[in-house]
């Protein structure tokens, strides 16, 4: 027996063709979003296309597996929805085929792409992206000139420390410069302010020009020799109306070594992600026991009496009889105890320097411990997601039925920005340590697991999930929204109402509603108790609304237009909407212990009484004026 038949290729191509369009133009999106990021590091620098080239390649191959998903998902629906249109579905349906049978070809190709999506997320990512680091990074260097920002201080100048107020993008000009540059140690220091300037590359590309217009000059001298140092002159001042200064500056463009990104998250596989765990915790384990020694054994124990006494003091106590301090302390002198404050008051400031030293640290620490976490589980989690998004995917095209860039398009966006949002919420909270790593990242796949299981199964049982009719009337029984007759005269008719037996019935309708409404004073508040817990059919009302439908039935029947106008404006009946709210008698009882719920629907019950008091008085006129027209 052939294990793959001709439906299972037939299946596998409709799916495939469209898989392998699908996934390069979900690849090309988001290489354009990926490319606008960086569009300011792209933009005059004059990149040879080689580096373009390079850029865009392995860029692309870092978007591979969150591509794949969307990709799967919309193909699967398009493809479903095709044969769902065409009544190909419905012909294997009734030829006796399940869908999970009709699944099964497809569902194997992309197990195959999900073990592929992990192969590339654990071999050929980690190495795109440290090339693709090494590449985004040079290409900052390139130009600096290009990537000063305003309002803050810029450092990657070898030797300078520029701050820029306001950048002209136009003109290159920058205004409200301040800049810092150091010699050979630290007392040789230069601050330089002035009111404009420009940043320039030399023909040669091997120096900045830097050109700075109404300014000062301040410097450090006193490290320099001379005469100026004799006189003890501390600091030079220097101001000029326009300065050139030539500062040495390789702008030839060249890719830094990949390998000095070893140490990030994105560029590790399985294997090497797991060593830096381990790595990561020993080191904070280690750096823990250190800070507990330091507070418990040296910085607690840290204070030490000065002058001629504390020797002797020491002696006379030991661990075994510890200090009195406030003793030890009333006996010494004033300028002991001035001595003793002011130690205590910078042991007290090294503290807290150093704690707050080591809570950075620790931080830092901690959060590349949770990245190197979260990047393990996200080599599962996006390979997993191609097998969810298969399964919401194939179902939701078998159920909408319609194929071709239109609904699947729309749907598999909205799906797909729902999932993006859950995934990006999950992890950035995940990444800030304020939810556990687990379920931060597996968060996307606990929401869309369910929709899947829950689709697929409605697709099995060709349930009807997207009937836009029964939700609407749905929504109108929620609401109390009425329902409205439509009935048109027909051209034939073969037997037509019986006028001597119709009038008499009519006639006894009205009685009955008249008694009815007279009896049950429908007007008056119902009972709360007997609404929710002690329901009784209305059987009247059940005998008027078989009486009503049949008499419609019968007259639709008239040639009279005014007798099929009058059906029209009569109102449907509902028997039970005035008795209780649910139909379930357990629900009942649970929205009536709830007080404010059991309250609102309360009062529903009571607004659909009046609704019944006045479709009944309604009844009686047009019955009454049907009955006239019959007679005549």
């Amino acid at each position: 027996m052939r294990f793959i038949k001709r439906l299972d290729i037939y299946i596998l191509k409709q799916f495939c063709l469209l898989f392998a369009g699908t996934f390069f133009i979900c690849l090309f999106i988001f290489l354009m979003q990926f490319i606008w990021r960086y569009v300011d590091d792209l933009i005059g620098k004059g990149l040879s296309f080689e580096v373009l080239g390079k850029f865009y390649f392995y860029g692309a191959m870092t978007l591979v597996p969150i591509s794949l998903p969307l990709a799967l998902l919309l193909a699967s629906l398009i493809s479903f929805g095709n044969m769902g249109e065409r009544l190909e579905l419905l012909a294997m349906k009734a030829a006796g085929i399940p869908l999970v049978r009709i699944l099964r070809p497809v569902l194997i190709f992309v197990c195959g792409v999900a073990i592929g999506s992990f192969y590339f997320q654990n071999v050929v990512a980690p190495e795109s992206s440290k090339q693709l680091a090494a590449i985004i990074y040079s290409m900052r260097q390139k130009s600096p000139e290009m990537e000063i920002p305003e309002g803050q201080f810029y450092n990657e100048i070898p030797g300078y420390n520029l701050f820029v107020e306001h950048k002209d993008k136009e003109t290159g000009m920058l205004y409200g410069i301040m800049i810092y540059t150091q010699g050979t140690n630290f007392d040789d220091t230069q601050i330089v302010l002035a009111d404009s300037g420009r940043i320039q590359s030399t023909a040669d590309q091997m120096h900045l020009r830097l050109t700075l217009y109404d300014g000062e000059r301040f410097r450090n001298m006193q490290n320099t020799g001379g005469a100026l140092n004799k006189a003890a002159v501390p600091y030079m001042r220097e101001t000029f109306k326009r300065e050139v200064d030539l500062i040495p500056f390789d702008n030839n463009f060249s890719i830094m070594d990949a390998n000095l990104f070893n140490d990030n998250a994105q560029t590790k596989n399985l294997a090497m992600l797991d060593v830096g765990v381990d790595s990561i915790t020993s080191l904070l384990d280690s750096t823990g026991r250190e800070q507990y020694k330091y507070y418990q054994n040296g910085f607690l124990r840290q204070t030490r009496l000065s002058g001629r006494r504390d020797s002797a003091v020491l002696a006379e106590h030991n661990e075994a009889h510890p200090l009195n301090f406030d003793t030890v302390f009333a006996n010494l002198t004033d300028n002991e105890r001035a001595h003793v404050a002011r130690v205590a008051l910078d042991q007290a400031r090294n503290g807290a320097q150093q704690s707050d030293f080591n809570s950075d640290m620790s931080f830092r620490t901690n959060r590349s411990l949770r990245i190197h976490k979260l990047e393990r589980h996200k080599k599962f989690s996006l390979s997993l997601a191609c097998i969810i998004f298969f399964f919401i995917g194939a179902p939701l095209g078998a159920i909408i039925r319609k194929g071709g860039l239109g609904i699947p398009v729309v749907v598999s966006v909205v799906i797909f920005i729902f999932y993006y949002m859950v995934n990006v919420t999950g992890e950035k909270l995940a990444k800030s340590g304020d939810w556990d790593i687990t379920f931060g990242i597996w968060l996307s796949t606990m929401v869309l697991t369910p929709i899947g299981v829950w689709l697929t199964y409605k697709s099995n049982q060709d349930s009807a999930v997207f009937n836009v009719e029964a939700y609407q009337n749905a929504i109108r029984r929620l609401l109390g929204l009425r329902v409205n007759r439509h009935i048109a005269r027909k051209e034939v008719i073969m037997e037509e109402p019986n006028a001597q037996r119709l009038i008499p019935e009519l006639q006894s309708f009205c009685e009955d509603c008249e008694n009815y409404v007279q009896t049950h004073h429908l007007s008056l508040m119902p009972n709360y108790f007997r609404i929710f817990f002690r329901y009784e059919p209305d059987r009247v009302v059940i005998d008027l609304s078989n009486r009503l439908e049949n008499f419609v039935d019968e007259l639709s029947n008239s040639r009279d237009n005014r007798v099929i106008s009058t059906l029209n404006d009569m109102p449907i009946l509902i028997p039970d909407a005035h008795t209780r709210p649910f139909e379930d008698m357990r629900l009942n009882r649970l929205v009536g212990v709830v007080f404010p719920v059991g309250l609102v629907f309360w009062f529903r019950i009571w607004r659909y009484r009046l609704r019944l008091w006045r479709d009944l008085e309604q009844l009686q006129k047009q019955c009454g004026y049907v009955i006239m027209r019959l007679k005549r």
